[in-house]
């Protein structure tokens, strides 16, 4: 497989890889606190290359401040804030930014390097290539969901933001698949209908996650601040009275519900697969991910029940990333590199096949 792939320089190649994973999953970690601190429309323009130089004196200090003062977050909400108070705000977008112009950098100027030693196969280089063009529409993407908060309301769309996310999520999934094919790990002995029902699983997982940037989007975390019931109610009133992406009451239930499946349906996937778990040595993986799990409920529970406050909002966003990032890692063991060796149809959760049970 590593063959197919790479040509040369292995070692450096993956080494490279992984390490602009990191940047993406720093970037949805610093780019979750600017959405959640209110820091994301501080920057009113998009300057991809100038604005890479933080302001550094007063006078471009105060030029910055007098572009926020005419934008609408500005003017409805922080209306008298001084320029002090500007810099809290204006900082965490600034990383943001900047991280992304380094991670830009830290994959296009390798990928350079390594295609003029010609270390990549064709079929590889063309892959990496689809990585840095994703990576490209994802900076467009992210100034357009910031120009949306810029012009009346001043709330990004959530629509924007949950598709924001979603290339992140899909770029570091890139990223990480691509890692672990150069590791070259040998096939899984597992039926069809454990990788199907896991990659059901899977679905479910990014579903959450998408609808989890509209939580975050749409501000439905203040909406109702109980649990297991929602104000009283499991089936609140208000399902059907708006588009479901502005719908707050519909996307807060959506929400639970798909945590209480991802939970229980990956457990449910675990122990009836445990044998294939056990005999391919997933177990540490698989523990790592109901883990995550369980930690992600309990900080959604808790962030929903005190309002959404920063920091227990930001770790639950956090914990989303680590669980994604595991899941990742834990489909491509299953899914990888299938040779055509266990071509066996079974149908999902095959009840009557002992070897399963």
């Amino acid at each position: 497989m590593t063959n197919d792939l790479i040509r040369r320089d292995h070692s450096a190649i993956i080494l490279w890889l992984a390490a602009c994973a990191v940047l993406v999953a720093m970037m949805v970690m610093i780019g979750g606190y600017t959405r959640l601190s209110g820091s994301g429309l501080s920057i009113t323009v998009w300057k991809p290359i100038h604005g890479i130089i933080p302001p550094l004196t007063d006078s471009a200090w105060r030029e910055e401040f007098v572009a926020y003062q005419q934008s609408p977050q500005y003017l409805k909400i922080n209306k008298g804030m001084s320029l002090d108070e500007f810099k809290t705000i204006f900082w965490p977008e600034y990383i943001h930014r900047l991280i992304g112009r380094i991670t830009g950098a830290a994959f296009f100027i390798p990928l350079v390097i390594f295609a003029v030693r010609e270390s990549f196969s064709v079929r590889f280089s063309l892959r990496l290539l689809g990585i840095f063009g994703l990576g490209a529409l994802q900076g467009v993407i992210g100034w357009l969901m910031v120009k949306s908060g810029l012009v009346n309301d001043p709330q990004v769309s959530a629509l924007r933001l949950a598709l924001h996310l979603s290339v992140a999520f899909a770029l570091l999934a890139m990223l990480i698949w691509a890692v672990m094919d150069l590791r070259d790990a040998a096939p899984l002995d597992l039926p069809a209908s454990c990788k199907k029902d896991y990659k059901i699983w899977f679905f479910a997982l990014c579903l959450q996650i998408i609808f989890g940037a509209l939580m975050a989007g749409t501000h439905a975390g203040l909406v109702y601040n109980t649990w297991p019931d929602i104000n009283g109610q499991f089936l609140p009133d208000g399902l059907l009275k708006q588009p479901w992406y502005e719908n707050l009451t519909l996307i807060q239930l959506t929400h639970r519900n798909l945590a209480v499946l991802v939970a229980g349906g990956f457990l449910f996937w675990w122990y009836y697969y445990r044998h294939y778990v056990k005999d391919n040595h997933l177990g540490k993986v698989c523990g790592w991910v109901a883990l995550l799990i369980a930690l992600q409920f309990a900080l959604g529970v808790l962030t929903l029940l005190h309002q959404a406050p920063l920091t227990l909002a930001w770790m639950h966003q956090t914990v989303a990333l680590l669980l994604f990032i595991i899941a990742v890692i834990l489909m491509h063991k299953l899914c990888h590199r299938d040779t055509g060796q266990n071509n066996t149809r079974f149908r999902s959760f095959e009840w009557l096949d002992p070897k399963i049970r």
